[in-house]
């Protein structure tokens, strides 16, 4: 299982590299999420969508929808290409954002919970 996990992950990041000019968009910054991640209002989930912390503004709510849409459809474009659940390719790439946000951002991890990161 752990192969796989890892063939899968090596064969989703390759695919991500080759269609970046799709994914960039999916998984920019935005000036308004940027700020609400500052402020521990929105932060990246293991599922690879974003997700709101608590209560945030309705023109921060709108734009976590209009993100994860566009997320949601490169991943099932990806999965699709590949022949993966949706759910994998989302969890791969909400892996790698979960990881790579810095300390102090808030995040949705496999604890099941919003945390803070050391």
């Amino acid at each position: 299982m752990k192969y796989m996990k890892t063939a899968i992950t090596a064969l989703v990041a390759g695919i991500m590299l080759l269609m970046t000019p799709l994914i960039g968009p999916a998984l920019a910054g935005d000036p308004i999420i940027d700020a609400a991640k500052v402020e521990g209002l929105v932060g990246e989930k293991i599922d690879g969508y974003l997700g709101i912390v608590g209560s945030a503004d309705p023109s921060v709510e709108r734009k976590v929808d209009e993100i994860n849409a566009k997320r949601r459809s490169v991943y099932a474009s990806l999965a699709e290409k590949e022949g993966q659940p949706l759910s994998v390719v989302a969890r791969l790439t909400g892996e790698k954002l979960v990881a790579g946000e810095p300390s102090g951002r808030v995040v949705f991890d496999d604890t099941g919970s919003w945390i803070t990161k050391p």
